[in-house]
């Protein structure tokens, strides 16, 4: 047997697979005092491009570490898009202070996490890809899955990571290991910064020996920073919102993220300002706080958005103004509306051409509401008056969510239909969940009626991706979730168009005896672009699931003999079959007692009906159509564009 040459002093001989294995399980993270290892785990699928390399460094942290080696404890995945997704829900139920890494073979293994790498880096949420690459030195060319580029031979699909990571580097010597490492930290630590960052390892290199230093492998731990104010930034920004006579304030993700659920409270408190709250933001301010108004934009309430739309002043926390939260730029309808920002990331805080506060959402709004508090003095006293919203428009904005609230009340109740719709069995499981119990969906009708109709408690309780809205997100992000909140009921609700995507994780829930409830609301179809595709003239075309009709060559004719409970059972899972909202109830309580994982698949009607709303979003018709049904909606689309404008 050949033995490893020795050692330089000062430094250990390891591969670039063992070395990154045994870096990444040295990392910390730190905020207000509380240590917590950074990357505490690697989900992995192994193929030729990573099983002697980072495989291997795997195997020997678990079975032979070193005397002063952490773990890393490696997780098995069935899918690498459903991976990312699990160290997404991961990072996100610990308010980004922690993720897990991802590895992945070369060429269609590392292109499958392409779109879990967009979707953390669209939701601003860190994750670390490990996607394999060709061989650096060239030897082997073209290697198994590589993809050849006639224009340079440093060239390959990983290449594809560039545009949807934060950090990108390519690993093609040991040595360069060194700086890429600590960069991948500071941009996964940096509240401003992160999302995916990505490593790319060629095959050779993971398994190519170097003599590392020894101070690589220390403890580190990465201080994550809580920006305040600069004083100027908050005096202007006070200016405007002392003159507001009918301010909102949106709360985003950012809220969330900064655990400044606390001082967003405070801040309501103190101003009487209604909070409005984005898919990402809802929980921010408690449901229960009756100036918590609920979500706002394109699927948000109508109460909500009436206040947006009165809007002189708008202060948005920790939010990116997506489409859907100023209703395609419809939403904020007062002549003379401002925006006030305040946001870790600058870019964010510019938006709307706004007073920027680039600041922690914590600090920022605790430093905000310390100024208005003291920047006006009583006349003929030493007395400080604060700023507080007008009585009017404050009891407006409890008159409205009033109001709201009535007008929803039926959409829990039973419908007079055959099969419940989905509002139903959204009601009865907001009443069944803890407060500190997470609900997640991410994508089709389901998160617009989420944002209109749920009350979140805590600010852990409402998980919806709805950056990227992908399908498949949900059932993988449980698993993520749980594994971040093992005291909690994590629930998803899954469509049966996003169950049919991605169901694969299924296997690995089981695999690790991970009790979490999957929820499978069955109408087979997709309800969400159904209903849009109804109201923007094309028909409901292309969107129920049916078997193809040979005397109409249309996909209408019998529904699809798909069997959801039997598919799922045949991952060894628990599945009860409902449909009806009591019957729903009962299986839910059912699963909260069981120690195992449990599946409900509810079987519901496809046309709903839906919460009403006053929202708008920007999906265009065709100008010129032979369709009657698409004429008509080109004139409706044209009605509804009427109030979009640039904030300026």
């Amino acid at each position: 047997m050949r033995e490893n040459p020795p050692a330089r002093p000062g430094t250990i001989r390891l591969t670039v697979g063992q070395a990154l294995v045994r870096f990444l399980a040295a990392q910390h993270s730190e905020r207000d005092g509380v240590r917590v290892r950074l990357i505490p785990g690697t989900f992995g699928i192994f193929g030729h491009g990573n099983v002697a390399g980072l495989g291997q460094a795997l195997l020997q942290n678990a079975v032979d570490p070193a005397e002063d080696e952490a773990s890393m404890d490696y997780y098995q995945a069935r899918n690498e898009q459903n991976m990312v997704h699990t160290a997404v829900a991961y990072a996100r139920t610990t308010n980004r202070l922690q993720t897990l890494a991802c590895t992945a073979s070369i060429g269609p293994g590392s292109t499958n996490m392409l779109t879990g790498a967009a979707l953390a880096t669209v939701d601003r949420i860190p994750v670390l890809l490990l996607p394999s690459d060709i061989f650096a030195t060239r030897t082997v060319d073209p290697v198994l899955q590589q993809l050849e580029d006639e224009t340079g031979g440093d060239v390959s699909v990983n290449d594809a990571f560039r545009p949807v990571s934060r950090y990108f580097d390519r690993i093609s010597r040991p040595e360069q290991l060194i700086p890429a490492a600590l960069q991948a930290m500071r941009v996964l630590t940096d509240p401003a910064e992160t999302g995916a960052v990505t490593l790319s390892l060629p095959q050779d290199v993971q398994a190519e020996a170097y003599d590392w230093p020894l101070e690589l492998f220390r403890e580190r731990t990465w201080h994550v920073p809580r920006p305040v104010p600069e004083p100027a930034a908050l005096d202007r920004a006070v200016e405007v919102i002392r003159s507001a006579r009918t301010p909102v304030l949106i709360a985003g993700g950012g809220a969330i993220y900064s655990e400044a659920s606390e001082a967003l409270a405070a801040f309501t408190d103190a101003t009487s300002i209604p909070v409005l709250d984005t898919q990402a933001g809802k929980g921010a301010l408690s449901a229960d706080h009756p100036l918590c108004i609920g979500g706002v934009g394109a699927t948000g309430n109508d109460a909500a958005n009436t206040l947006a739309a009165e809007a002189d002043v708008v202060i948005g926390v920790g939010t990116r103004y997506t489409d859907f939260t100023t209703a395609s730029h419809t939403a904020f309808r007062h002549p003379d509306v401002r925006f006030v920002n305040l946001n870790v990331k600058a870019f964010d805080a510019a938006k709307h051409s706004a007073t920027m506060v680039v600041a922690d959402a914590r600090a920022g709004l605790d430093a905000l509401r310390e100024a208005l508090a003291g920047n006006r003095a009583l006349a003929g006293s030493g007395a400080v008056a604060g700023y507080e919203a007008p009585p009017e428009h404050v009891e407006r904005a409890r008159s409205e969510r009033a109001a709201w609230e009535e007008l929803v009340a039926p959409c829990f109740a039973p419908h007079d239909q055959d099969l419940p719709a989905q509002t139903e069995i959204f009601g009865a499981l907001n009443e069944l969940m803890g407060e500190e119990d997470v609900v997640i969906n991410a994508a089709g009708s389901m998160p617009g009626d989420l944002q209109a109709l749920w009350k979140a408690r805590s600010p852990r309780q409402y998980h919806l991706e709805y950056g990227y809205s992908c399908m498949g997100y949900e059932l993988p992000a449980s698993l993520g979730a749980k594994m971040a909140a093992p005291d909690a009921e994590v629930v998803a609700i899954i469509g049966d168009g996003t169950f049919q995507m991605a169901p694969q994780e299924i296997a690995t829930i089981v695999a690790e005896r991970i009790k979490v409830i999957l929820v499978i609301l069955q109408n087979h179809g997709w309800s969400s672009i159904g209903s849009l595709s109804e109201s923007h003239g094309s028909q409901r075309f292309g969107t129920t699931y049916r078997m193809r009709d040979e005397r109409t060559g249309m996909l209408d004719g019998e529904k699809l003999p798909f069997d959801i409970p039997a598919n799922i059972r045949s991952y060894g899972l628990m599945v009860q079959e409902v449909s009806d909202t009591e019957a729903f109830r009962e299986a839910y309580r059912r699963a909260e007692k069981s120690t195992e994982a449990t599946a409900i698949v509810v079987n519901t009607d496809l046309y709903g009906p839906d919460p009403p709303g006053n929202g708008w979003w920007d999906v265009p018709v065709p100008e010129t159509s032979t369709l009657e049904s698409t004429r008509n909606a080109r004139t409706s689309y044209e009605d509804s564009r009427a109030p979009q404008r640039h904030y300026l």
